[in-house]
């Protein structure tokens, strides 16, 4: 494939684009061949691993010792992080049962009750606009994610401290706006609740003052919010970017404009394969756990590349580098759009 770059527009030539369908009967084998615990049960397994962290968290976090409060807090980080990031995720898209009832309630509690942000204003966002129009300028371009009035480095290490208080306040207003008042008042009664409910736990368990105890539910919730928004950014922004009227072939549209980066365990326990090492394959197959996700990559690697297409993966650490060095283009900057010519 040649690329050829003209006042923001970028011209590449494909011969052909193979049948998705092709590759969904050979991910279909997969799924058939699998038990419940491949499907669901290896992640509910890190989700109870999880839960254990709270307990354990609020119990070494009662101990003096910087060590033990930085430990406490770690731990406390890593539940809320697993299950309002990773689990909320899944059981938006439908993955972590066979039921959608199921997968509504556990929305509802991942993702509202311990995560402060609408179930509501997540399936609007997430899987009615980002996932069908991935990269589709002004619909699912991952532009939400921009703050172009901010400098680089208040960005990318300061702002999304604040995505804790962030969540609740984007949550009232979106459903404001939408008119879904029903939502809204479910939000309004879900959320103080959450809140005094873990409030109550630091006060009569980890033995905080009600003003350390708001102190540390904000310190971790907000404990791996940085990376959180690094990784959301890094998944779309600056790969191909289309539009609405000159989208490609689905198959095309999901590798061109998503990337795989690199596995490390923080982030593969807190944020799962789909949001790190398989979103390529999470967004061609947005149902899948996040087990099956890992286990289908090899299938979906192999065709991708044997195809010509791209198969875009990189370690965070260069990512960050990227968007250190070119932020203002990444961030600031209109993208180009990309034109597929050529296919037959």
């Amino acid at each position: 494939m040649e690329e050829e770059t003209e006042e923001k527009h970028v011209y590449l030539q494909v011969k052909s684009i193979p049948d998705f369908a092709e590759l969904n009967d050979k991910v279909k084998g997969i799924l058939h061949s699998c038990s419940w615990l491949d499907l669901f049960g290896y992640d509910w397994l890190q989700f109870t691993w999880a839960l254990i962290c709270l307990p354990l968290g609020l119990y070494i976090l009662g101990h003096n010792g910087w060590q033990c409060q930085l430990f406490g807090a770690f731990l406390l980080t890593c539940y809320h992080t697993c299950l309002t990031a990773r689990a909320a995720h899944l059981a938006s898209h439908g993955s972590l049962a066979f039921s959608k009832r199921w997968n509504q309630f556990w929305l509802t509690l991942f993702g509202e009750f311990l995560g402060s942000f609408s179930a509501k204003c997540t399936h609007d966002i997430h899987i009615k606009y980002h996932h069908p129009y991935t990269n589709v300028i002004g619909l699912g371009d991952s532009s939400t994610w921009k703050a172009p009035f901010l400098s680089t480095y208040v960005y990318m290490f300061f702002a999304p401290l604040a995505l804790p208080a962030l969540a609740p306040i984007v949550s009232v207003k979106l459903l404001i706006e939408g008119s879904h008042w029903r939502h809204l008042f479910k939000f309004c009664v879900i959320f103080p609740i959450s809140i005094a409910f873990h409030l109550a736990l630091l006060v009569y368990v980890s033995g905080f003052t009600f003003f350390g105890a708001v102190l540390a539910l904000y310190i971790y919730r907000a404990g791996l919010s940085i990376p959180y928004v690094h990784i959301n950014i890094f998944q779309h922004i600056g790969l191909s970017m289309y539009s609405p009227d000159d989208r490609p072939p689905r198959i095309y549209q999901m590798a061109s404009g998503c990337m795989n980066l690199w596995r490390n365990v923080l982030f593969d326990f807190n944020f799962g394969h789909s949001l790190i090492s398989c979103h390529v394959e999470h967004h061609l197959f947005p149902k899948l756990s996040d087990n099956m996700c890992l286990k289908v990559k090899p299938v979906v690697r192999a065709f991708l590349t044997s195809h010509g297409l791209p198969y875009q993966e990189r370690s965070y650490s260069s990512r960050l580098a990227q968007f250190l060095d070119q932020y203002e283009k990444l961030m600031v900057h209109a993208p180009p759009i990309t034109h597929l010519v050529g296919i037959q």
